[in-house]
Formats: structure tokens, sequence, C-alpha cells
């Protein structure tokens, strides 16, 4: 059923891409930083140097494209580089992120949580249940939009195991420019993961339709994004032994198959249904001026735009829809039961709807030189009605909350030297009335020594209500009304780059009064007191000729681990060679990599909920186990192409590979990717 869904979505972005221009290509000026001229990021696989040295005639359009993100309250553009590195590109599809900085539960997309404390971002998702997707579930924020000159289009395809376990993944991504200004496209994306443990299987497709225009005087970007999450949960296993001692277990075995391996839960499932509309569009007030020539230039003096004032709209409708079905009758599981006692079945639901719409007037950075930042001020009203199951099974509790925020923000991104950009908001009316929010930060950019050197510092001071299901949450086995005081946070961070030496340092503080938390009962609760976090991170890369080491290597600390457990230490190694052969045209890549985190009590995970939270009963410790991959990676032109072992090191001295509690990784697997850029 899988394949026959793929078939189709593969023959229609086959035949959208039938037609091609027949131009030879226009010889391309490429800098350092990989773009041309213009100013526009070109696939390195078209760069000039990198063409098939062959002299066969290259037929079609010189791709030029540049690719952005933009900021969600706002719709600020930040120019990102186009996706064509392929270097760690065999660990993009990995659940526990790129260097394995989070804890899941095993499959493919299943819910994480980071153990590092400052990955954990506040409140980015519409509700509490769509967090732990953050593998997969892309935010406004997090989409990238593309201009390009002829159509563009990625196809990438992973794979891992065989047709009983084994996980697959396939995203698509179209744009086409119908002129300068209008670019639209879709994105697809599909994941399948079967699962090495039983009853885990996860199943989402995510199919995303977008659109921009980028004009000198009216720009808008829009995006439809619509979501399906099916995960089956298996609650763990029924006894760690079977990893950690396999001998102890009946039938004497040295080692148990995956399958093999009984689970707590075998008939649950969460499914999570979210879409979102994403609308803004501003309209610039400015002036044209005329561009400098040169004194012997005979052609005509162009104009260019100047904008000096945007008047600015943001709209964001979504609704996000959360359901546990269960048919598992597992004794002393679930500690409290509020309806429908004399059932084991479970139908929880809740439904949460969203409309923001946001206005904002700013005066534009550098319309003249004394305009030397820019300077916005906004207004936001926030309305959300959330849909709880109530004690009569004839209605539903209905909770409407709205809100209304005022805020600015100053930037400058011009220039070289120096960045700045600073945001805040306050509320003054409904929900938000008491709550704000400040964040920003500063880059300084200088050479010494024939190398360049960053220095960035970052703040943030919030105090904020927690989240609406932290407050209100019915259901068959949990259920709370709380009013939780607002928890109070400040952060400071600073980082130092030393670009030649291939060098990052990192160092942060944290402090945080009222945290709230999901507690051994996998209940919200607050800590009245304080808690501080320090953390400091290195990453240092070596290169000898052909050979590389990447390492990265995280501390941190927490004043309460009781409350906040996370582990001392968090590293991450990757050892390879790097070159090129066939006549150079071939990129390759040859190596391993090691991740590894010290042991601590690691929050556990609740089904019914999906949450993770603090350990009850007898706790157990994870981490201090190395995972090593071994992997092939190679880059040819337009594609990129990786074959990968996974947990090579299965079997090998101390067995205690778990990423949570009772959820153990998968054991060795060959993986193997592809992702192809076409422009035709």
């Amino acid at each position: 059923m899988k394949r026959i869904i793929l078939l189709p979505i593969f023959l229609l972005l086959v035949s959208l891409l039938s037609v091609q221009a027949q131009l030879t290509p226009a010889r391309q000026q490429v800098d350092q930083y990989g773009r041309d001229q213009y100013g526009n990021q070109v696939d390195p696989s078209m760069r000039p140097e990198n063409l098939d040295s062959t002299n066969v005639e290259v037929q079609g359009l010189p791709p030029k494209l540049y690719m952005w993100r933009i900021h969600e309250l706002l719709g600020n553009r930040t120019i990102i580089p186009a996706d064509t590195v392929y270097h760690h590109f065999q660990n993009s599809n990995f659940t526990e992120g790129v260097t394995g900085h989070y804890n899941h539960l095993a499959n493919l997309g299943s819910p994480r949580l980071s153990h590092l404390f400052f990955e954990r971002v506040q409140q980015p998702s519409p509700t509490i249940f769509m967090e732990s997707f953050s593998s997969f579930f892309l935010r406004p924020d997090q989409f990238n939009f593309t201009n390009s000159n002829v159509p563009y289009t990625n196809l990438t395809y992973h794979k891992a195991g065989d047709k009983l376990s084994g996980d697959e993944r396939f995203k698509s991504y179209f744009s086409v420019n119908a002129n300068k200004r209008l670019a639209f496209g879709f994105n697809i994306d599909y994941l399948y993961g079967r699962g090495f443990y039983n009853h885990q299987n996860t199943a989402y497709f995510n199919a995303t339709l977008f659109g921009s225009y980028i004009g000198d005087r009216y720009q808008l970007q829009t995006m439809y994004s619509n979501n399906f999450l099916k995960t089956n949960e298996n609650g763990g296993i029924t006894d760690d032994r079977y990893i950690t001692a396999p001998e102890e277990m009946a039938g004497n075995k040295k080692e148990y198959e995956s399958k093999d391996i009984p689970t707590v839960l075998n008939k649950s499932t969460n499914r999570n249904k979210d879409f979102y509309i994403y609308l803004n569009h501003r309209y610039n007030l400015g002036f044209k001026k005329e561009i400098p020539v040169a004194e012997n230039d005979t052609t005509p003096p162009k104009q260019e735009f100047v904008p000096v004032t945007s008047f600015i709209h943001t709209f964001k409708l979504e609704r996000s829809r959360h359901l546990f079905n269960s048919e598992d009758d597992v004794k002393d599981y679930y500690k409290e039961t509020f309806l429908a006692p004399e059932t084991k079945y479970v139908r929880d639901s809740t439904t949460y709807v969203g409309i923001t719409n946001t206005f904002g007037l700013a005066l534009v950075e550098g319309f003249n030189k004394y305009a030397k930042a820019g300077l916005t001020a906004f207004a936001s009203h926030r309305m959300k009605k959330y849909s709880l199951m109530s004690l009569d099974a004839t209605r539903l509790s209905e909770y409407t909350e709205n809100e209304i925020y005022v805020g600015g923000e100053l930037s400058k991104r011009e220039g070289h030297l120096l960045h700045y950009h600073a945001i805040g908001e306050v509320g003054v009316a409904g929900k938000a009335l008491g709550q704000f929010d400040v964040k920003g930060d500063l880059d300084l950019n200088f050479s010494l020594w024939k190398d360049t050197v960053s220095l960035v510092a970052r703040g943030m001071v919030s105090h904020k209500v927690a989240p609406f299901y932290m407050r209100h949450y019915h259901s068959k086995h949990f259920w709370w009304d709380d009013e939780l005081d607002k928890e109070f946070r400040t952060r400071i961070e600073g980082e130092l780059t030393i670009e030649r030496w291939k060098t990052k340092l990192q160092a942060g503080v944290e402090n945080i009064k009222n945290y709230t938390y999901f507690n051994e009962l996998a209940k919200p609760q607050q800590y009245s007191g304080n808690i501080q976090l320090l953390s400091a991170t290195v990453k240092q890369d070596f290169q000898v000729g052909l050979l590389h080491l990447d390492n990265e290597v995280v501390w941190q600390k927490t004043s309460n681990e009781t409350v906040l457990p996370l582990p001392d230490l968090s590293l991450y190694h990757n050892l390879y060679l790097q070159f090129k052969v066939a006549k150079k045209v071939l990129s390759v890549q040859l190596g391993a990599d090691v991740r590894y985190f010290t042991e601590y009590y690691a929050p556990a995970y609740m089904p019914a909920t999906q949450q993770f939270h603090l350990q009850s009963g007898d706790k157990i410790k994870i981490g201090g186990y190395p995972v090593v991959n071994v992997y092939a990676n190679l880059h040819l032109k337009r594609t990129r192409i990786y074959v990968m072992m996974t947990h090579v090191n299965q079997g090998m001295g101390k067995s205690n590979y778990f990423m949570a509690p009772h959820y153990p990784i998968n054991p060795r697997v060959l993986e193997f990717g592809l992702s192809w850029n076409l422009y035709d």
C-alpha cells in the first residue's frame, strides 16, 4: 500500500519535469561563498569548475537560485544556502539529530526530547503533543522558500532495514517561478517506520503548498501545510534484561531478536492531525534612485527602488487534533481512571484552533546614511480555542483564550562588521496580561591574523504562562485543571568562531523560576524555587591531508538534578577520509562517527499523553554507551548518496543501548539514502 502511494507521486514529479529549455548556458562568475555575480546561491555541481571536463555541451539555462527562511511573526527574510552540502548527509534523517542530541523511542520519527537543555525551544508548537515531533513537523519559520530562474526539484529517499522491520522516507520539493518575482511550489514528506520492536511503527505524511511574491513595493509569502501523524505505542519492553542480560531470561539465550522481546502495550495508538495556513505580506513606501555607473559607460542610467516604510500583516490559522486509542488491559499501568472505569477501552481526544493576526509598521534600515538600523512596531491578537473531554459524554468542555500583545523590533542586518537584532513583546489584555518576552543577539565580525573571527552574544528574558495543556487536560486516565504561576527565565549566551582554525566555542547560563515539568505521575508540576543551568560547548575540526576529524564536546550542569536531570557530557566525533575521484567530479567521504552521553536519570515516556516525565519507582540510568556508525558518503554533481551501517558496535562490551528508559535503540542495520537536485 505504501509503494502504491509513492509511485503516483514520483510519476507526477517526473511528468512536471519533462519539458526542458534548449538554451546554451552562459559562463558564471562564482565567489568564495558559492554565489554568482547577482548574489544568488549556485548549486556546487553547476559551478564552471565542477562541470564535467569532457567538453560535452550542456543544454539548459544555467540555474540561479536562492533560498530563505522567514521570521514567523513579522515575515522578515533570512537568506540561507541551497541544500546541496553532502557533509553529514548520512545523518540528516536521524531522529536523534545529526550529532545525537535527542533522546527518543528508537523508531524513525518517534517522539523525542533533547538532552541538551539549551536546545529545548520554549513553546514552539501549537500544542504540547506536537512538540516531540520536531524531526518531522515543520513550523513556518523552519520552511525553505525558493526563487529560481529555472524549475527546481529535489527528490530525497532514505531506506533502512528490510520489508518487515525497516523504515523508509520519501521527500519531494518543487519550486517554479512564473517571473522574477512570483514563485510557487509544493513539498511532500512521507515517513513510514515499521519498527524493529513490536508495535512501534510510525506513519507520517505532510503536504505543503507555498508561494511567494518578492517585488519592490509588495511582498508576500504564504503556505498551507497539512500533517497526519500515526504513532503506535508499545510502552517499552517488559524487562530491560532482554537487552542488558539476555542470558538471565527464559531460554538461556545469549541474544534476543528484537521482535521476540515482549512489550508492555500492543494495542495503543496516537494520532495527531495538524494543518495551518500562514500568510505574511507587506507594502513598501519609498523612492527610486539612480545606480552609479562608470564614466565611460554610455548605457542609459538604471534606477533602483529604496524602501523607507513597510506596512506588515501576518495571518495564521491552525487546527490541531490529538487522539489516543487503546485496547490494552495492563494492570496498574495507569494510576487513576476518570472516565468509563467499567471498560478497558480508551478513546481520548482534544482539539485546538488558533487564529493570529499581527500588524506592523517598520522604518526600513539603510534608506539614508542616518538610518543605520531598522525599527518596527507591531500589535498582535491571538485567539485560541480548546475542546476537551468532560464527565458528561454528551458535551465537551470548551476553553477560549484571547491574547493581545504589543511589541517592537530593532535590527541591523546590513554591513559586515556589526549586526544586531532585538525583539520584544508585552501582553496588554486577555490571557496575555502580565506576560512578556524579550530576546536579542549581537555579532561582531573582524579580521585577525589573516583569519575571520566572529563574536556573538545572545540574551533572553521572559515571563510566560505555562502552555494550555499543562494547565488543563481531560482524558480517561489523566485529568488536571490548574492555574499555574508564570514561569520566569533569563538566559545569556556567548559564542566565538575562528573560521580558519575551524573552532567554535559557546557558553551560556540560565536561571528559571517556577519551572514547569511533568512529575513522577506524568502530571504537570511547578518548582517554585530557582534552577540554574550552565552549558559550554567546544567544536573543533582537524584536517591532515585527506584525513578529517570533527569533534563536538558539550558540558552542562543543573542545580537541581531531581527536577531537571541532564547528562553532564555529550560527545560527537567523526573520523573520515575526504577526496575526489573520476576527474575530480565525484566527492567521497569514507568514515565512522560516534555519539555518546554520560549516564543520568533520563525522563521516562508516557504514551497516553506523549510526554516525557520524571521516572517513578525504581529509577534507572541510561547513557554511558557509545553508538558507532560507519559510512560512505558520495556527491556527484547534483546527486548525493550514502551507504551506512548503524550501531556496528552492537554486542561489543556493555549492552545498555537505551535512548529512553525501557526503549532500546535499533539493532545493527544497513541504511542508504539518495538526494537528487533537478534544474529543468
